[in-house]
């Protein structure tokens, strides 16, 4: 009996799969909205996509899977029967841009079948809430097709899709920091003012510490191993440059006038830009292709870049497993909230509405734990910005695990391009502009509201 009841709940959640998000919420999880059941679904994918681009790319993975017998290519047989499947074909950096290829085409698909949802009446809702399982059908198919892609020119031409879509994200990236910085600072400020004041002031001032310490302690060790007395001109500017913009924001947070307009600002959200514009040159610099002035570029693959004696499968830096990190929470924090501040929400098209309360009260008053539709009367969220956001994060992914190193047509050789130095130097700037353009936007513009 009990084997029987639980097959009939087996079914129940397969069943699910095909139906929309509501189903898919379990006895012990709270109730929540559709919309942001449907987003973290849609990241489990991208998720899932980049979980396979790591172990494709884990050095010692083809080793392994020829020790089973019968599944490569030269790896023995099983009944007599001897596969002619060439392992290297879906390992190393090969593997990483299809699949990268596969996520981003998805996540496009999708972007352009939601071109103007206006709310969950619109038949193709019910497509963004639903069907889960065929979804997942389609990546898989998306997936295998992109293996089947000539090499060719293939991945020289992504290679720069990478690179435009990173970019991209990297300034989203910028803009949710920032956002994240304000948000914090207004809530301990908040804080203090009901409650204990010098407990919170003391918090503010120990963490902003913290992060300017760690900046300076950054710089120095950027100066030390990124920089040689004789040579590295380009790694002293690019330091020097990027330490005077963090000092000339820092100072701007605290002058009278700003505080004025902004009471809220100051040297929290300084440090926090100036502590992730360390690691943006920090990771820029590990890109530059001389090995004189890159130490880790001799890690990577011994030499400036990596030949057909050497595998292509290599390991992650330091700088890399950070951008994992920061993708992570930047991808979690599109997907599960939205700004505190309206400007935010209205350039990330993320702005909620009060739409669906009257779902959210009979969810809590039936004891029910499911996802209640709260997008009757419109969307919470811009269907379309939300993939196009998921499609630059898979592009982003893409190019840290392959530590932004363009290959050639035939996949031989793999060079650390200059390309991707100033990528990532100049989207370093535009998220110093754009910080200090929160700071002054009020006295630049005081008809409009910034509050």
């Amino acid at each position: 009996m009990g084997a029987c009841l639980g097959v009939c709940s087996l079914l129940s959640c397969v069943s699910c799969l095909c139906g929309s998000a509501p189903c898919l919420l379990c006895g012990c999880c709270p109730s929540a909205k559709n919309s942001t059941v449907s987003r973290l679904l849609f990241t489990f994918f991208l998720f899932l996509g980049t979980l396979v681009s790591i172990i494709m790319i884990i050095p010692g993975v083809e080793k392994e899977l020829h020790k089973l017998p019968g599944f490569c290519e030269g790896s023995g047989s099983v009944l007599g029967v001897q596969t002619h499947v060439d392992c290297r074909s879906f390992l190393g950096h090969k593997a990483v841009y299809r699949m990268g290829f596969a996520t981003a085409a998805f996540f496009f698909l999708f972007a352009v079948i939601m071109v103007c949802v206006r709310s969950s009446k619109d038949p193709r809702a019910a497509v963004q809430n639903g069907f889960w399982f065929f979804k997942f059908l389609v990546l898989v198919g998306i997936t295998v097709g992109a293996f089947y892609i000539p090499d060719g020119a293939f991945t020289s031409v992504w290679f720069y899709f990478g690179v435009v879509g990173s970019f991209l994200f990297i300034l989203i990236q910028l803009v949710l920091l920032i956002d994240f910085a304000h948000s914090w600072s207004q809530l301990w400020l908040r804080n203090a003012n009901e409650g204990n004041a010098k407990g919170w002031y003391a918090a503010l001032c120990i963490v902003t510490f913290i992060f300017y310490a760690t900046s300076v302690a950054a710089i120095v060790l950027l100066y030390v191993y990124y920089t040689k007395p004789a040579g590295c001109t380009e790694g002293k500017v690019l330091v020097s440059i990027n330490l005077i913009l963090c000092l000339v924001v820092s100072a701007v947070s605290i002058l009278p006038k700003i505080q004025d307009a902004q009471p809220h600002s100051g040297l929290l959200q300084a440090s926090l830009i100036t502590l992730y514009t360390v690691y943006v040159t920090w990771s820029a610099l590990a890109n530059v292709p001389s090995p004189a002035c890159n130490p880790t570029l001799l890690v990577r693959n011994s030499t400036g870049s990596a030949t057909a004696t050497q595998p292509l499968t290599t390991w992650w830096d330091a700088p890399s497993i950070v951008g994992l990190i920061i993708f992570i929470l930047c991808t979690l924090f599109i997907s599960v909230r939205s700004s505190d501040h309206p400007q935010v929400n209205k350039l990330m098209l993320t702005e909620e509405s009060g739409a669906g309360a009257g779902g959210e009260a009979a969810a809590v008053e039936s004891g029910l734990h499911r996802a209640y539709d709260n997008e009757q009367d419109g969307v919470s969220y811009n269907y379309t910005f939300f993939h196009l956001c998921l499609v630059l994060a898979a592009l982003y992914i893409m190019m840290t695990l392959t530590n932004w190193y363009r290959p050639d047509e035939s996949l031989q050789v793999l060079t650390s391009p200059w390309t991707a130095v100033w990528v990532k130097i100049c989207s370093s700037w535009a998220g110093l502009l754009l910080y200090l353009w929160t700071l002054v936007a009020p006295l630049v513009l005081p008809d409009r509201d910034f509050s």
